[in-house]
């Protein structure tokens, strides 16, 4: 289990961010988030998931969540293992979202740092996550990171439902 609290201070109030693992039973509240980023990726139609969906594949879930000081989830990461041929073990970050009224206070770069940490410690060789073009805010977070953004690869999905 991973639990750490951090003072955040929000027009001039201090906050309390706790970052943890996501449970089942932030599912409900995962998914009410899940589609807040669907919608502010301008992608909404794409949202299929559900509820009853998450619970049936809850051994596919992980990640973290920023709580604020009252218990609600205000940001989440979510990751999964994976295998790359050329470094080996790897980690892919799926989703990054902290909700509106919480950005620009820090809670991105907790819960980017938990996964990253969390990586480490897993003896990840590489962690790895998309952004898209248009979000500069975005790409600016992820190179004062060290992130290093690529210009070469595009996403193949194919649905197999």
């Amino acid at each position: 289990m991973f639990l750490i609290m951090f003072p955040i201070i929000k027009d001039k109030i201090h906050l309390m961010i706790r970052i943890r693992n996501t449970s089942e039973a932030d599912f409900n509240e995962l998914l009410e988030l899940f589609k807040e980023f669907s919608l502010f990726e301008k992608m909404a139609e794409k949202m299929e998931n559900c509820f009853d969906r998450m619970v049936s594949e809850r051994e596919f879930i992980h990640g973290f969540v920023a709580e604020n000081e009252i218990g609600q989830i205000v940001g989440y990461v979510t990751y999964f293992y994976c295998y790359y041929t050329w470094v080996g073990k790897s980690m892919y970050i799926d989703d990054l979202f902290v909700k509106q009224n919480y950005r620009k206070n820090g809670i991105g770069t907790l819960l980017m740092r938990s996964v990253i940490d969390y990586a480490k410690e897993s003896g990840c060789h590489k962690l790895r996550w998309q952004v898209s073009n248009w979000n500069q805010p975005a790409i600016d977070f992820y190179k004062s990171l060290g992130a290093e953004i690529g210009t070469t690869e595009q996403n193949c999905d194919l649905k197999l439902v």
